[in-house]
């Protein structure tokens, strides 16, 4: 322990310009005005919000606690694609005016256990081995960020959102308090609550928003730092908002290219059988955006009891979502898919006593593998399991590529296929494979290529050309397409 706490503070000597200022640098996605400018007439969140009461204490140092290892906070939300700050003012105020903005960040898969259980090891889906949403048990618990920080003498709380299927009435390990539920629903829920399975009646982030803050305020007499893992429902369909944000206005949305694509041909069939339309992506954008506004009260919520317990400087907090959605681009109104919209992620990162305290905004290519990574070396804890990512914390650990994978599962009776994605920094090559999950949520299948795509993103940053539709040997060699393809295989392998 002498150790870690010894490397605790040093860390911040280190970090100090860990976060690479690139503001314009990230590939352009949003159309102009997509991502709340809805023009005068358009309502902002608080307009519909009961007025809440703003802190006036300013931030305090680190508390006087003796261990000076930080808190961590992870707010994870479900579903939520990048292009929704419009609902959560309060959250970019405190985060992105306080901290990083990774605008390349990546669910290494798209589907919500997976996702998370990378969130967790800091590994690809084929090395932790959940690679679908019912067998959250083929989780080794041993490689989990949470063991790691709780045997490191981290006080560690679980709100919300798990493992989807997980046995309502088990625990879920290396947490203290927790307050789990399953099945996810956004009123009068069903939660394991430290080992009571009950029913709880209330709005889900309402309820787990504050169960957090409780777990909080007992730092007041619990002199150890702490992990909150909080997961809520939103953004996840089917969108219910709270109550009194049901018929909150949101700001108009023209789409964007991908939503109105001329034609699919050079698309995997699957999508060119896709139809969903402009109409119901804006409907769907417009469900996630209100179910978000309460995400953004609880936000506001944890911020002024950190600042009322002098712990804001000190607490490392990091706000993304699961994976992204698509909203009728390429036809498509799910996620599960290898295109943009499916896989980037909002991602910030707040740390004032570690460097990270001023708003900057940072391009490397990032993946839900480097959350756990992060966590630990903020702590001071040496990982004792594998790793596929790394520490954000570290300006030198940067990448040229990243990898996405999904398995064609039980839940998908679309032929979708397995696939899997080499996502460069200017280009992002995907193969899709002949391989289908069994029954047990392993692979099953020959791993034939069926069909591939090549996407130059900083000439077409909308995915509306595939290159390699058409094309022949020699156009392939000129994209690089059977380097990226060895690169490809080796990060499957790896």
């Amino acid at each position: 322990m002498a150790e870690e706490q010894r490397r605790g503070p040093g860390r911040r000597a280190l970090i100090a310009g860990a976060a690479v200022a690139a503001t314009g640098a990230a590939i352009p996605f949003v159309t102009k005005g997509a991502d709340g400018d809805g023009g005068a007439n358009s309502p902002t969140p608080n307009e519909a919000r009961t007025a809440a009461p703003v802190a006036s204490r300013a931030a305090s140092s680190p508390g006087t606690r003796g261990d000076a290892r930080p808190n961590i906070l992870l707010v994870l939300t479900d579903d939520q694609p990048k292009e929704t700050d419009w609902a959560l003012p309060q959250t970019l105020d405190w985060l992105g005016g306080n901290g990083t903005t990774f605008a390349r960040a990546h669910a290494n898969t798209p589907l919500c256990a997976p996702s998370r259980a990378s969130i967790m090891s800091g590994r690809y889906a084929h090395n932790h081995g959940l690679l679908d949403t019912r067998h959250p048990y083929h989780l080794d618990q041993r490689t989990t960020v949470q063991r790691q920080l709780h045997e490191a003498g981290y006080r560690t709380g679980l709100f919300g959102k798990y493992l989807n299927y997980w046995h309502t009435g088990d625990a879920p390990p290396h947490f203290d308090e927790w307050l789990l539920q399953e099945p996810v629903r956004y009123y009068d829920g069903h939660y394991n609550d430290n080992g009571t399975v009950r029913n709880i009646r209330g709005y889900n982030t309402t309820v787990i928003k504050d169960r957090t803050l409780d777990f909080i305020e007992r730092s007041r007499s619990d002199a150890r730092p702490w992990f909150a893992y909080v997961a809520t429902r939103s953004a996840h369909e089917v969108n219910v908002p709270e109550r009194r944000y049901a018929h909150t206005r949101v700001p108009e949305w023209k789409g964007r290219p991908s939503v109105f694509e001329p034609g699919k041909g050079d698309k995997p069939h699957f999508l060119r059988e896709a139809h969903h339309t402009f109409a119901q992506g804006r409907a769907l954008r417009a469900r996630q955006l209100r179910t978000l506004l309460s995400v953004d009260d609880a936000m506001r919520d944890f911020r002024d009891k950190l600042r009322e317990l002098g712990q804001l400087e000190n607490t490392l907090v990091l706000f993304t979502s699961d994976h992204g959605l698509c909203w009728g681009d390429h036809g498509w109104l799910r996620k599960s898919v290898p295109y943009r919209p499916s896989l980037e992620v909002p991602f910030r990162l707040s740390w004032p006593a570690g460097g990270l305290g001023t708003p900057r905004t940072d391009d490397r290519l990032t993946g839900h593998v480097d959350i756990a990574p992060t966590f630990l070396d903020a702590a001071g804890v040496t990982p004792d399991t594998p790793h596929d990512g790394h520490s954000l914390l570290d300006a030198g650990n940067d990448r040229t590529h990243l990898l996405a994978e999904w398995w064609w599962n039980q839940q998908d009776k679309q032929p979708i296929h397995t696939w899997a994605s080499y996502i460069g920094k200017s280009e992002q090559y995907t193969e899709y494979y002949r391989t289908r999950l069994a029954a047990d949520g392993r692979p099953r299948g020959t791993g034939k290529v069926l069909f591939r795509e090549y996407y130059d993103l900083l000439a077409d940053p909308y995915q509306l050309r595939n290159r390699l539709h058409g094309a022949g040997p020699e156009d392939e060699q000129r994209l690089g397409v059977p380097g990226l393809a060895r690169g490809l295989a080796a990060a499957r392998k790896a």
